[in-house]
């Protein structure tokens, strides 16, 4: 850049030298622009001289992005666990982690079905999983296997359990919409704490609506394929390996996860007994 700069200052010298004396080949006239001088050199009037104008490119800095704040991360609050710890690691538990019953498709009814029984006023209610409550159009139904605890110390996969018909639900969702847990009138603690995670991993969860760690009493609810928010996931971790006596807890519209993908899927129990997801009067009342 320095000799670049360099040329044409010697350029600009040069030229204003050409420029100084009165030679007719490069003065042009102010009455006729154009016009050069007379032969005898002669200057009828005043004379302008055109100089090259010189100048020095260089490169524009660009614009800089704006800046945009990180979202920080939401802050999840915990609650001191009522009772004893469950007995078995929840990551290798049925009970808890459904991977390890799995579940099978099955064919049925795609909607809301009227199923004869008590209901319960206080049941969760589904459609709060969303923000404004909805009723989802249902894409899949699943059998969930049964776990047969007397075939061994830690038990083992039984078959697909048939009563009631089905015991998964795969809900149609908006890919990367947050997700609520299912709305229920009772708070297990005072301040609008709702339910208690009795485990998480990225892509799914376990909730209870008591402050109790166990699946053996009281509403729980299982989503599959889902993406659970960071924090509420390293808080868990973080419980879990201290000793579970205390859980996250959640109220209701707390966004504590978002859907990954166009669906998501879901089941509930009552005292450990798996329900069917349908259900108008007990999951989805009003709809």
């Amino acid at each position: 850049m320095r000799i670049r700069t360099l040329l044409f200052s010697l350029l600009f010298l040069v030229m204003l030298g050409f420029s100084w004396p009165e030679f007719h080949t490069y003065a042009q006239s102010d009455s006729e622009p154009g016009a050069t001088l007379p032969p005898d050199g002669t200057i009828p009037g005043p004379v302008a001289i055109y100089l090259p104008i010189v100048a020095t490119v260089g490169k524009i800095a660009p614009t800089p992005e704006p800046t945009v704040a990180p979202t920080p991360p939401t802050l999840f609050d915990t609650l001191p666990v009522q009772g004893q710890t469950i007995d078995r690691h929840p990551a290798t538990n049925p009970d808890l982690n459904l991977v390890w019953r799995s579940y099978i498709s099955t064919t049925a009814t795609l909607g809301l079905m009227h199923i004869n029984g008590d209901t319960d006023m206080h049941a969760p209610q589904l459609a709060g999983l969303f923000n404004p409550p909805r009723l989802p159009i249902f894409t899949g139904l699943y059998q969930i296997y049964d776990w047969n605890w007397g075939c061994g110390a830690d038990g083992c996969r039984g078959n697909p359990i048939t009563d009631p018909t089905v015991t998964l639900l795969e809900l149609a969702t908006n890919p990367g919409e947050p997700l609520f847990i299912p709305t229920r009138d009772p708070e297990i603690h005072a301040g609008g704490y709702r339910a208690l995670v009795l485990y998480a991993e990225e892509t799914r969860i376990t909730l209870t609506y008591t402050r109790e760690d166990t699946p053996a009493r009281g509403y729980l609810v299982h989503l599959e394929d889902i993406q659970v928010d960071p924090s509420l996931l390293a808080l868990y971790r973080a419980q879990d390996a201290t000793g579970r006596q205390a859980l996250p807890a959640l109220r209701h519209q707390e966004r504590f996860a978002n859907a990954s993908g166009s669906t998501l899927k879901i089941a509930i129990r009552d005292t450990g007994s798996f329900m069917d997801p349908r259900s108008r009067k007990d999951w989805w009342v009003g709809y």
